[in-house]
């Protein structure tokens, strides 16, 4: 399945200038060609190019599947490297981020083996509400504010302030707010790094065979 980003007709990254030379660098640290890389993502490699040189603007599950093709973080792709590693991660310094209407916060420290982040999810976002995601891994998610829709398989799930999932990321699964305002989640994710494409994103009908 080839990633169909939800700002294919953006121009460059204004909101996210570090993350063009950053997947440029992590994609070489990694040794991987440019051909390689779109593969494990689900990207063509023309796509990917575009996202190098920031003629795109990846949106916030489209830099998580990047984030864990290279072995890495989203903060560590936007160049978020801390002066030192701290356990600690003070309300100060999770500054927004946003990616195609997502809002997100880092949670937790980079370099680790998972990664925590607050996120805020508005509702009807189009095709962002619509992405589907598989990926080795787990994911956990803990909904405070608001009330959110999550998909697993052919299952789908009402959460409200409170509630929690916990999932094998390879179920295919989609997360969409069901609220008027949104809704706020804390999300953690493990970073596994696999020889298949670890990421699918595309709408409905694109994911049909996986998706209900």
């Amino acid at each position: 399945m080839t990633i169909q980003s939800d700002t294919e007709g953006a121009g460059p990254a204004d909101d996210v200038p570090a993350v063009a030379p950053q997947l440029r660098a992590l994609r070489k640290r990694s040794n991987m060609t440019l051909e390689r890389a779109a593969q494990r993502v689900g990207l063509s490699p023309a796509h990917l190019s575009r996202l190098e040189t920031g003629q795109r603007t990846p949106s916030l599950p489209m830099l998580l599947a990047l984030a864990r093709t290279y072995g890495t973080t989203v903060s560590d792709l936007l160049g978020e490297v801390p002066a030192e590693r701290d356990p600690i991660v003070r309300a100060d310094r999770m500054e927004p981020q946003e990616a195609a209407g997502w809002t997100y916060w880092r949670a937790g420290g980079s370099g680790r083996a998972m990664q925590a982040l607050r996120l805020r999810v508005p509702q009807g976002e189009g095709r962002q509400e619509s992405l589907v995601r598989v990926h080795p891994g787990e994911e956990w998610l803990y909904v405070t504010e608001g009330r959110l829709r999550l998909t697993l398989g052919e299952t789908v799930y009402a959460l409200g302030p409170g509630d929690a999932a916990h999932f094998d990321s390879l179920t295919p699964h989609r997360i969409a707010a069901a609220s008027p305002g949104g809704a706020e989640l804390l999300f953690v994710h493990t970073l596994m790094q696999s020889g298949v494409a670890e990421l699918c994103l595309g709408d409905v009908a694109q994911a049909r065979r996986g998706m209900p």
